[in-house]
């Protein structure tokens, strides 16, 4: 890759220069009006980076408007497999200024990057234009006209893919691919992929011979990652309302789903989803819905519910900004509250949040499993940033589905639904099963599953629901560590791809870092947690929330010192690696100095 295209990032403040040392990258972003094709010119591009040989990663970005509003694609390219995006983009193609100003600051130009823009786009908006990045003018729209038939975007495509430094035959292969148009049309669009790449001419690098991938590799988004990880877990029922950032899942799985003999219903609402699902694996049916915020704040009445009928299910949250309707199409990890503590009663539940686009796949698996063993509902927190980007992957090592749930076997001797056992799980009757019948319902109950409001029956079930999470061996899927240095950096979700390139980066400056991933939120694992935590003298919570929400539920539980610090903003900024590494130096600076 053309060296003048390979990141160097600084972090804020007056904090030392950070060497962008582990990966080669090239960041682009590719910008306009909703409707004008970004998204799949991203899409292209990062097709093409595959058939190229490298690995990438595109995030969308988008207004809450249905057409028309504002919208980019930020892919960044390396040879390594990637978890974040960088600091700032070398290379941004603006295919109109319309709206675009609204998220400027998404995309912070590098000093000495290149802004491609249409000549006759008029004046370039301000943030832009102080940003100290060159400027290529093109006649954009005037190219387009002259090859009729063809569209703008992919006059971008052949321009940021020069700029990549990605053949052309991979440009073009990868609108082959996804072409579903007449073949008129295609060799239309494929002369404006060439006619952008001559444009770029003298500005990009040379194109990168192909290289041959030595392992296969995956392109999938998190939502895609979720559903497939869901259906190998077991899920052959799925009842959902579509929201965004969590549509996705319903989409890919709606047609997967029958392949693998289950069925996908759209139901009316949220309220329905989640009592649809609790009624299907009451039947015996493993049963999933993915929603958002304000689909699981709808949710919390039918979760309860679960918990205290111990019926199995899965609830993914694709996390966006809130409170409220929020920022629908813009990350943040701001429901992990909500999830861990936010229904009435004491109600345990499992909370599990992938640690990465792949790992999307393995944790809801899991999470399937665990429901089932467990009879407990289990909920998964993704967010936008993982769920709607797309990532090119090596393709995951995914372990064998396990057993499924326990069932109470025909004509059982003075059957008791909910029976206090030592693990706290009890068989659970199919439906139909003859010498099974019992109730299930939102009452308190006594070991058979008659409604009882006795202090005694109250008391044991609340220990047994408890019981069957806390006592149950997790292995070590319940959380990544990473290093054994004595600053440790604790975070979850999709935060940790920024966090793991930060910790290389203070490596590379001689600070190191010890990073530990959440996979299992709760029940937290205390002893597991002491453990990973053993020699570390200092901790640092990082997150994408406004109150430190980790931060909080981890203190609460002792899990980590008193004294340990947060790292936490808000979306929709991503968290970006040279602020994490700063924060990490100037941190081990301070800890230096008071010795």
């Amino acid at each position: 890759m053309d060296a003048s295209l390979i990141s160097e990032t600084r972090p804020l403040g007056a904090a030392p220069p950070v060497p962008a040392t582990a990966l080669d990258s090239v960041s682009i972003a590719i910008a306009g009006s909703g409707g004008s094709g970004v998204m799949s010119a991203g899409n292209w591009l990062l097709e093409a980076a595959a058939r190229s040989g490298l690995y990438g990663l595109m995030v969308k970005t988008m207004g809450p408007q249905i057409r028309g509003g504002e919208a980019a694609a930020l892919v960044r390219l390396a040879t390594s497999q990637l978890e974040s995006l960088d600091d700032a983009f070398d290379v941004m193609l603006a295919i109109d200024w319309q709206n675009v100003h609204r998220f400027a600051d998404e995309i912070p130009l590098r000093a000495g990057g290149l802004l491609v823009c249409d000549a006759e786009g008029g004046e370039i908006p301000e943030v832009f234009a102080a940003s100290g990045a060159r400027v290529l003018s093109l006649p954009l729209k005037k190219m387009a006209k002259e090859l009729p038939g063809s569209w703008i975007n992919m006059l971008a495509l052949g321009i940021t893919g020069a700029m990549a430094g990605l053949p052309v035959q991979a440009l073009e292969d990868a609108v082959r691919k996804g072409w579903t148009r007449n073949a008129a049309a295609l060799e239309a669009n494929l002369a404006a992929v060439r006619a952008g790449v001559t444009a770029a001419s003298g500005h990009a690098p040379q194109p990168r011979k192909l290289q041959q991938q030595e392992a296969r590799r995956w392109l999938v988004s998190g939502n895609e990652g979720a559903g497939y990880g869901a259906i190998r877990g077991g899920i052959r029922f799925v009842a959902a309302y579509p929201i965004t950032p969590a549509t996705e899942v319903l989409e890919w799985m709606a047609p997967a789903l029958t392949q693998a003999g289950g069925s996908l219903l759209q139901a009316e609402d949220e309220l329905a989803s989640i009592n649809m699902i609790i009624g299907a694996s009451f039947g015996g049916v493993p049963s999933f819905t993915a929603t958002a915020g304000p689909g699981l704040s709808l949710m919390t009445e039918g979760l309860g519910l679960a918990v205290a009928a111990e019926v199995p299910i899965v609830v993914m949250d694709v996390m966006r900004g809130g409170p409220s309707t929020g920022i629908p199409a813009k990350s943040e990890q701001s429901d992990l509250s909500f999830a861990v503590g936010g229904l009435h009663g004491d109600a345990p539940r499992l909370v599990l949040a992938p640690s990465s686009i792949s790992d999307t796949i393995q944790t809801t698996q899991w999470a399937v499993e665990l429901a089932e063993a467990l009879q407990s509902p289990a909920l998964v927190l993704s967010d936008q940033f993982m769920g709607q980007s797309r990532s090119i992957v090596d393709a995951p090592k995914l372990p064998p589905p396990k057993a499924r749930r326990l069932v109470a076997e025909a004509d059982t001797p003075n059957y008791k639904r909910y029976g206090d056992t030592p693990s706290g799980v009890s068989p659970m009757a199919i439906p139909g099963t003859p010498g099974t019948t019992y109730t299930a319902d939102g009452l308190e109950h006594a070991e058979s599953g008659v409604p009882s409001s006795q202090a005694t029956d109250h008391k044991r079930q609340l220990e047994k629901r408890l019981r069957k999470l806390t006592q149950h061996d997790y292995g070590s899927r319940w959380a990544d560590i990473e290093g054994d240095a004595p600053l440790a950096l604790v975070t979850f979700g999709s935060a940790a791809g920024p966090v793991r390139e930060a910790a290389r980066r203070a490596a590379a400056m001689g600070v190191e870092v010890r990073v530990i991933v959440l996979r299992l939120i709760a029940p937290l694992q205390p002893a597991a947690m002491a453990q990973a935590l053993a020699g570390v003298e200092r901790v640092m919570v990082v997150e994408q929330n406004h109150e430190g929400q980790l931060l909080r539920y981890l203190r609460g539980l002792a899990a980590i010192p008193r004294e340990a610090a947060g790292f936490h903003r808000p979306g929709p900024l991503p968290l970006r690696p040279a602020d994490i590494c700063a924060a990490v130096l100037a941190w081990a600076a301070d800890k230096e100095e008071t010795k």
